[in-house]
């Protein structure tokens, strides 16, 4: 019907001069002719209706009604969304809000990694404080299930406290701290940590984060609850009440959250066990969720050089950064602003580069407009200045790296080294090692390359399932920095990079292409810098910068000529020993036969005689090391000289075993691999 109705109207419509109807516009083809707007409304509803199949009535209202019709149509068109509307639905984005729905940026993505990062955050914390204070760090962790997936993790330590007012900042607070615009080395950088695990605490079970801190015997200790409210990145105060505590000043933090436990690597116990590695000066007391207590007694009673502070170096800043210093400096003249903002610039140097820029040294900085702050950019970049000063770095030392193996792995050979400061993008540096080898970790895969090889099955393989002649575990790397454990991302790591890299075959050790060496090692390395360069906010990977990975390749390269030169002389003493026996087998028979050649000879004096040259020739065997190395004695016609060098230690493990106090660390995350 709709469309009879439709062929009905079309034949009233006006035609125009050229005979076609004006359908399309109010007016026909050659525009002379106007149709009434009822009518061009008609017939364009007409003329879909002819376009379309017939249908029933029923079904076409239906058809009709789903659509909405024309004017639904229409009302559809029109309902886009424009520029007012999308700057209506703008706002600022918090950064808690940020990171609670990214927390895994933070290293807080999955249960078992989060109770990892809780406990590290406050610890770095602790340790921080304690030796900012110069006070001995001691520190109490401990691991509470409290449920399903759920556990309560307290850290306790002794170091000068908070104050009561910057207790809820520091803790509720994200992007809040005292160590981000200071150059001077430090655990923390970002002052999101702490307050991060709060706040993956408060997501998960709902519960505040509690906080007990003391900072003097004469004053009461003040314990807080608090909630960190997402959106307006602050803290809530659920408590705040004075209490009474048996110790003097320190802070204690209690979280409870949503984790899971297990033993071995990337855990907690690792991270303990690393972390009193790399802090001999520190004592920790580590209560797991299962099993007994473990106490890491202090190794050392000298503690950390206190760092300074320093002013960042012209190579490091960028050319947005100095116009952005220009602009809020203090200083009116040029030069000055150059001495007062900048380390190692003096008044001969910024002369010179105000010369190269061609700008006068009495300028005002403020007014220095981009194109000139672009040419004294580019004459600092060309200007030969010093590397920054050094003591805002504290590096543990090669003597406190062998005291923390000493303490944490149980080898018979022990060396460290340390590299002179150096420089990446202006920020100062610096890398040391520490080596590991043999005793616990397992014994000389090539002490027995002369053994017959082992029973094969007929595929060629022996019972290990490898062609190799047994099972060699790869070696073992533990990465530092600024005294942290790093315990994730390895293989994105400049660190195990280097490592790989690195030709072990020449120290004495073996290596597939590729892959890490093999054999009973531990590669310990660690960068002091006033900024590590982290591959991500969670801190788990240093970034892989030129400068970074030589200084790390000469370090190894040091402590591996060590170890290459203890293992030639441990081979060569059970070569000469292997001899000894050879000739202690076959110089009866020669005694027997220079007799049986002539009956003369005094066979007891000939055997006596002989003996004593074979002793002397293979002399060698019985020579006995020092704790560092050295031979105990000399020997006639050998030479004697330190050829191990310095930082290194050797030990019977026997003896290590039996001397070990009970209170030692089990040592299991280095022992030999099954």
């Amino acid at each position: 019907m709709q469309a009879m109705d439709g062929v009905s109207v079309m034949t009233q419509a006006k035609k125009t001069d050229s005979g076609q109807l004006s359908l399309f516009s109010p007016s026909g083809a050659s525009g002379d002719a106007k149709a009434p707007p009822a009518v061009a409304a008609a017939a364009k509803v007409a003329l879909r209706a002819v376009a379309a199949p017939a249908y029933g009535a029923g079904e076409g209202r239906k058809r009709e009604a789903a659509s909405g019709g024309a004017g639904a149509r229409l009302k559809r068109s029109t309902g886009r969304v424009t520029a007012e509307t999308m700057a209506r639905q703008q706002r600022d984005i918090s950064v808690s809000e940020f990171f609670a729905k990214n927390r895994h940026l933070l290293g807080f993505d999955n249960k078992r990694k989060a109770l990892l990062m809780s406990v590290k955050e406050a610890v770095d914390n602790s340790l921080d404080a304690c030796e900012e204070a110069g006070i001995l760090p001691e520190i109490e962790v401990r691991l509470v299930q409290t449920g399903e997936d759920r556990f309560r993790v307290l850290v306790r330590d002794n170091g000068p406290g908070i104050v009561k007012q910057q207790i809820p900042n520091v803790f509720g607070k994200l992007l809040y701290g005292s160590k981000f615009h200071r150059l001077k080395m430090s655990r923390g950088q970002q002052g999101i940590g702490i307050s991060a695990a709060g706040m993956y605490g408060l997501l998960t079970t709902g519960k505040s984060i509690r906080i007990v801190s003391r900072i003097s015997p004469k004053k009461a200790a003040h314990h807080y609850e608090i909630q960190i409210d997402t959106k307006t990145n602050s803290p809530n105060v659920v408590k705040d009440a004075e209490v009474e505590v048996a110790w003097e000043h320190g802070t204690e933090v209690e979280i409870e959250l949503a984790a899971s436990y297990n033993k071995g690597r990337q855990s907690v116990d690792e991270y303990m066990e690393q972390t009193a590695i790399a802090n001999p000066h520190g004592r920790f007391a580590y209560f797991p969720p299962v099993g007994e207590p473990v106490m890491y007694e202090r190794g050392t009673e000298v503690m950390p050089a206190q760092t300074d502070a320093i002013k960042p170096h012209p190579l490091g800043v960028e050319l947005g950064m100095l116009i952005k210093m220009l602009h809020e400096t203090k200083s009116h003249w040029l030069t000055g602003f150059m001495q007062t903002e900048f380390c190692r610039v003096g008044p001969k140097v910024a002369e010179e580069i105000c010369r190269r820029a061609k700008l006068n040294p009495r300028a005002h900085p403020k007014r220095i407009a981009r194109q000139e702050a672009e040419k004294l950019y580019k004459a600092i970049q060309e200007a030969r200045l010093m590397s920054p000063p050094t003591n805002c770095l504290a590096p543990i030392g090669a003597e406190q790296i062998l005291t923390g193996l000493l303490k944490g792995v149980k080898a018979e050979f022990f060396t460290a080294s340390t590299r002179p400061p150096a420089v990446y993008r202006g920020n100062p540096f610096q890398i040391e090692a520490g080596l590991a080898f043999g005793g616990a970790l397992g014994p000389d895969p090539k002490a027995n390359e002369d053994e017959p090889p082992p029973e094969q099955n007929g595929k060629g393989r022996n019972k290990n399932g490898n062609g190799s002649g047994g099972h060699v575990p790869l070696a073992r790397i533990i990465r530092f920095a600024n005294r942290v454990p790093l315990l994730y991302q390895q293989s994105a790591c400049c660190i195990f990079k280097t490592v790989i890299d690195l030709e072990w075959r020449r120290y004495g050790l073996s290596q597939s292409g590729g892959s890490l060496p093999q054999g009973p090692v531990v590669v310990m390395v660690h960068m002091a810098s006033v900024w590590v360069p982290f591959t991500s906010e969670s801190k788990e990977a240093i970034a892989d910068y030129d400068e970074i990975r030589q200084e790390i390749k000469l370090a190894l390269q040091d402590c591996g000529r060590k170890l290459s030169a203890y293992l030639n002389r441990r081979r060569k003493m059970k070569y000469q020993g292997e001899r000894r026996s050879i000739f202690a087998r076959y110089i009866p028979e020669v005694v027997a036969a220079c007799s049986a050649i002539n009956p003369k000879i005094d066979r007891a004096s000939l055997l006596t005689n002989l003996s004593a040259m074979a002793t002397r020739i293979t002399a060698q065997a019985d020579e006995q090391l020092d704790e560092h190395g050295r031979p105990i004695k000399s020997i006639a016609g050998m030479q004697t000289d330190d050829e191990l060098g310095p930082n290194v230690i050797v030990v019977d493990p026997d003896a290590q075993d039996a001397a070990a106090p009970p209170s030692a660390p089990p040592g299991t995350l280095f022992s030999q691999a099954s």
